[in-house]
């Protein structure tokens, strides 16, 4: 009696191991912020897709109402719009981007700056029409630029220091929306994702079949797009993988590559060789931030910078055609990911 009852739950335990599926990989993708977004999750919780989808439509409506420089009536156009100097209110989202900006940028020496924005349309990257301008126009501009002349006060006011300064929060902003993002689907019980937008990403968990989120970087070329690395993410700690490059939105004029990544102390593009820089970190907002400011300052400043900060970073260089990588210390010991390719 005993062995035939053994038997049977030998036979029942195949057939209910069967009816276990797996959980399935819910993917949603949309438009916003001038790219596109994605992100893949699965949960064993039975999330409501529907619902997580329109909360993150509605977050995306909520953050492009306070930080686009694209619609008037957005909280920082109508900032940038005030002839005055007087504090304003803007929100403490806003505030406290700005004040994690300008620790960035101070450990930039200034490379890295929020104002940058009067130099970026007088260079014509906004008309995407080149126009070098002259050294009188680059001061000029310089007068009304630099992190020194935006003030804050807690917990939700902003000023300016002179009338014509404009603030652009485009190199936080989408490393602070996908931190955003994370917290709906934690809300939504949520615990395994990857969440993108425009190639800003950031990871948590694992695939439903215990494998780890692997994430491509691009080889930086111009005018292709070739597979460089595949990074293979923690299953354990969140990760935020994002990269900047010089290689994508540029002029070539008279043999010279004029990149959009500006250098605030100067008022010019970027001049060095550092075509990419991709960072490793567990806050998708300072990375943002910290990628466009080592790209800024460029591999030797940048890499002194990543090593005293404890930066995970890979530094690509193109020296003569050839590209050639140096990863920070951080980079070689982190945990958070590891090569694959």
């Amino acid at each position: 009696m005993h062995l035939f009852r053994l038997a049977i739950l030998f036979l029942l335990f195949p057939l209910l191991a069967s009816c276990h599926q797996a959980p399935q990989l819910v993917k949603l993708s949309g438009e916003a912020q001038g790219t596109t977004w994605h992100i893949s999750y699965w949960s064993n919780n039975d999330a409501d897709t529907g619902k997580v989808k329109q909360q993150i439509d509605a977050e995306f409506a909520r953050i492009d109402k306070l930080m686009s420089n694209y619609r008037d009536d957005s909280v920082i156009s109508q900032f940038n719009q005030q002839q005055i100097n007087t504090y304003q209110t803007v929100g403490s989202e806003l505030v406290q981007l700005i004040e994690q900006a300008r620790l960035i940028s101070h450990a930039s020496q200034g490379c890295y700056d929020l104002t940058v924005k009067p130099l970026f349309d007088l260079w014509g990257f906004r008309a995407n029409q080149f126009n070098q301008p002259s050294a009188e126009q680059i001061n000029t501009a310089l007068l009304s630029t630099g992190m020194r002349h935006l003030g804050t006060t807690a917990p939700d006011k902003a000023a300016k220091g002179v009338t014509d300064l404009t603030v652009d929060v485009s190199s936080i902003a989408q490393g602070y929306t996908v931190e955003r993002l994370s917290v709906i689907l934690q809300n939504n019980g949520i615990q395994h994702f990857m969440a993108e937008i425009g190639g800003e990403l950031l990871t948590q968990g694992h695939k439903p079949d215990g494998s780890a989120w692997r994430i491509a970087i691009e080889r930086p070329l111009p005018g292709s797009q070739q597979l460089h690395k595949i990074l293979q993410m923690s299953t354990t700690k969140r990760a935020a993988v994002m990269t900047s490059g010089t290689y994508r939105h540029y002029f070539t004029a008279d043999g010279q590559r004029f990149s959009h990544i500006l250098d605030a102390r100067t008022g010019k593009p970027v001049l060095h060789d550092t075509v990419s820089v991709t960072l490793v970190h567990d806050n998708a907002t300072q990375a943002d931030a910290w990628s466009t400011a080592l790209l800024c300052c460029g591999y030797e400043q940048g890499m002194a910078i990543a090593t005293a900060q404890n930066l995970a970073v890979l530094f690509i260089v193109e020296k003569n055609g050839i590209l050639v990588e140096h990863a920070s210390p951080a980079w070689q010991q982190s945990r958070l990911l590891s090569e694959v390719l």
